[in-house]
């Protein structure tokens, strides 16, 4: 520091930290001797392994006689250090020249600097003194972990046990593996042994437990009370439930709010058809795969110019359905929800849930099965859906031809089996459908007031579905004025055929509007399922407005009600395996000898929906499928009674003669093959079928009868 005397001096004030001998000599020693306790334990720590704390020391990189006796050594050198510098403080007092006269003042303000030197080197002297107290007592707790770890490691060997014939195998991947996902290191997975089998056996399941370890029973979950569902008329808190923020979610809720009014009236019928009808309120979880970003949501950006809308028109009645009849929802609409709604640790879901499902339900499409499988892990083989369909408008869908975005319900179950799909619009999945808005009377006069004399709308949003149907559309033109609803933004599209009326895209409300004026029922046809005819003349006779009662709210409540009941996916039905005693026969022949009924006396198998008293089995015709046969009977396939049929008593009852029975894996058994007397069962419950055919094969085809503007329940299904 500066200082000017009075008489006009300049002086410099020594600070503490001066470039003195003796002081360069503490401080070069003091960091050598910091430099020599890093180095001597720095490799103990280093050690380290995830999950240990900071204090964890390990005896693999030097053992504990070793780091005491590095220790002693900083103990010596320190104390050697403070008798040496206690000489040189001595030393340094005795050389100190005087100071001025003008200092004088200042004197008092001063400590010897050797005195606070030396203070300080005897308390760091004594701080690791205490610091090797401590360490020795660490290092001689951790040889007694490692001894006893030392026994264990004994018993960390992959077993052989007949009861985990793949553990092993799952060792060996696990020692390649292991850092392949982080949430094997979430679990505790390290890299040794012992972290393998701990995992393998207590977070998956292809391991025993290792006798060593705590054995305790987990805590089963806490079952919360039972509430039963009570229907709601508001539908607000839905709307929030829905969330937003993409065009398409904007579109769903302008149409539930629209319908609003309509699905609280259908409540209120429902309710007196079900007067005391207990229902436990279900937890489901909906989520809309289609909309998630991984998997691009193409839908969201086009709403509004001329893409499909039906995906988000089924999604949009199924949540409000769900909703109305009473039950508690989550609805997802991204990866990250989903992830955190099911439990799932964090990686690449290599690893399994470790808490059950927290849902009752599931309602998901191909987008988002995809995802839970590739997230859930292991889980998804617990908690796997056992039927995947998705679910048309007018009929049931199957993977390879129906969106990826149309909904598909699974159940939270254990050992539930998947159902392979057959083709589109056959009744092997559930029916779930959408609703269509409702006329009361008034309004239904002002439809058939306001028609226009020869008028049709063909539907059709995009340009590309116009292409190569003028030849027909002519035809139409010939007897009724054409209208459309193609998208454009700013030139007509050269696809649509000039004597088409353009309205462009409408609203919802003006397309009602447009399409309650066309003449008929079948002038309003679809390009996409060529419903256009091309040689008859497509005027019909003035009809009334129809609404099927499956399309009204009601219908699709009371739909969704019974499913939600009475469906049970975890339910497990079968015949018994080739060769085994199978149970008295519930079968009769009919008494014409066409066909096979429950018989009265026939306990009904438990757990069984639609009732097995509606079952009826024909044998069907060459070439038939299950379907077709059915339906030419006034009844419906009911592929969940396949089981019940794959038996020999069931062609024996029928008194077809089988000269030998095979089972086999094909979607069109059980079977009789034509010609012969070869008889055929299935093997693989998951490819029964209604729909398939084959000229050299008559179909045993399981049929049902249905409630009128039902078709999806049977007559005693509610």
């Amino acid at each position: 520091m500066i200082t000017v005397n009075p008489d006009g001096k300049i002086m410099v004030r020594r600070c503490l930290v001066t470039l003195r001998p003796f002081r360069l000599f503490v401080l070069g020693v003091g960091f050598f001797s910091l430099c020599f306790l890093m180095t001597s334990l720095g490799g103990q720590f280093s050690a380290r392994r995830p999950g240990d704390s900071p204090f964890t020391i390990r005896t693999e990189v030097m053992g504990g006689p070793e780091s005491r006796g590095v220790l002693r050594k900083m103990s010596d050198l320190l104390e050697l250090m403070v008798k040496r510098m206690d000489a040189l403080a001595r030393l340094e007092n005795i050389s100190e020249p005087h100071r001025a006269a003008g200092e004088g003042h200042l004197a008092a303000d001063r400590t010897p600097a050797g005195a606070g030197l030396m203070e300080r080197i005897q308390a760091i002297a004594q701080n690791v003194s205490d610091i090797a107290a401590k360490v020795d007592q660490i290092l001689r707790h951790s040889l007694l972990l490692s001894k006893a770890s030392e026994g264990r490691r004994d018993q960390c060997e992959a077993p052989s046990d007949p009861k985990f014939p793949d553990c092993s195998g799952k060792v060996e991947w696990m020692r390649a593996r292991w850092t392949s996902d982080p949430c094997y290191a979430f679990f505790g997975v390290d890299g040794t042994e012992c972290s393998f089998l701990i995992y393998l056996s207590e977070v998956e399941w292809f391991c025993p437990p290792l006798p060593w370890r705590n054995q305790t029973a987990p805590r089963p979950p806490k079952l919360l009370p039972k509430v039963q569902a009570v229907f709601r008329s508001n539908l607000t808190h839905l709307l929030e439930l829905m969330g937003g923020g993409k065009e398409s979610l904007i579109f769903m809720k302008r149409r539930t709010e629209r319908l609003t009014a309509q699905w609280a009236r259908a409540a209120q019928r429902l309710a007196q058809k079900l007067p005391g009808v207990p229902r436990d309120q279900k937890q489901i979880l909906v989520h809309i795969g289609f909309l998630t970003e991984e998997s691009g949501d193409v839908f969201s950006p086009r709403v509004l110019k001329g893409g499909p809308l039906g995906e988000m028109v089924q999604w949009a009645d199924i949540l409000a359905a769900l909703y109305v009849l009473g039950h508690s929802l989550r609805v997802t609409v991204s990866l990250k929800e989903l992830q955190s709604n099911l439990g799932v640790p964090p990686g690449r879901g290599s690893c399994p849930l470790t808490v059950p499902l927290a849902f009752d339900l599931v309602y998901t499409d191909y987008h988002g099965l995809q995802q839970m499988r590739q997230h859930m892990g292991l889980s998804f083989r617990k908690y796997r859906p056992p039927q995947t369909g998705a679910c048309t408008p007018s009929g049931q869908g199957a993977p390879e031809d129906r969106s990826a975005g149309a909904p598909a319900r699974t159940q939270s179950c254990l050992g539930a089996t998947r159902r392979l799909l057959g083709g589109a619009h056959t009744p092997d999945n559930s029916f779930m459908g959408f609703v269509s808005e409702e006329l009361n009377e008034t309004e239904q006069q002002l439809v058939k007031g306001g028609k226009a004399g020869n008028m049709a709308v063909v539907y059709g949003k995009e340009a590309s579905v116009w292409k190569g149907k003028e030849k027909p559309l002519s035809i139409l033109n010939k007897y009724m004025e054409v209208h459309g609803t193609v998208y454009y933004e700013s030139q007509r599209p050269p696809e649509v055929p000039a004597f088409v009326k353009n309205h462009g895209l409408l609203p919802q409300p003006e397309f009602q509007q447009l399409l309650r004026k066309a003449k008929g029922g079948r002038a309003k046809a679809g390009l996409g399922g060529q419903r256009i005819p091309a040689h008859e003349s497509p005027v019909s006779p003035q009809v009334d407005p129809y609404l099927p009662y499956e399309y009204t709210c009601e219908g699709m409540l009371e739909r969704i009600h019974a499913y939600i009941q009475h469906q049970d996916f975890c339910a497990v039905t079968g015949s018994a395996p080739l060769g085994a005693r199978a149970p008295p026969s519930p079968f009769v022949l009919a008494p014409n000898a066409t066909h096979l009924e429950w018989s009265r006396n026939a306990s009904l198998a438990p757990g069984t929906w639609p009732p097995a008293r509606s079952l009826r089995a024909w044998l069907a015709a060459a070439g038939s499928a299950c379907t077709d046969a059915c339906l030419e009977r006034g009844l419906v396939c009911e592929p969940s009674f396949f089981p019940f049929l794959n038996s020999q008593d069931a062609f024996r009852r029928l008194q077809v003669p089988c000269d030998s029975t095979e089972s086999e894996m094909s979607h069109l058994y059980p079977a009789l093959a034509q010609p012969g007397r070869e008889c055929y069962l299935q093997r693989e419950p998951l490819l029964f079928s209604c729909a398939g055919s084959s000229a050299k094969f008559r179909r045993l085809c399981p049929c049902r009868d249905f409630r009128k503007g039902q078709v999806a329940l049977c007559r005693d299904c509610l």
